[in-house]
């Protein structure tokens, strides 16, 4: 499954709210040194449930996000 995020760095906390077919992510993070891409797939996988890989967009805040089934 393919679904676009757009990531909110900064947020002073963690919420995932749907939008237009895709989400908003709220993080704590910033985005200096990868940080904000790790919390983003770390409470995307405990979301849904399944393995999460960034496949567009790892230096943007508009992303591209693939939900696989775990192994």
């Amino acid at each position: 499954m393919i679904i676009n995020v757009k990531v909110k760095p900064n947020s002073g906390e963690q919420k995932i709210e749907e939008s237009n077919g895709g989400l908003i992510v709220s993080l704590k993070s910033s985005p200096e040194n990868n940080k904000a891409n790790i919390e983003l797939l770390k409470l995307l996988k405990k979301h849904f449930g399944k393995d999460i890989k960034i496949i567009k967009g790892k230096n943007s805040r508009n992303k591209v996000i693939e939900v696989k089934n775990a192994n």
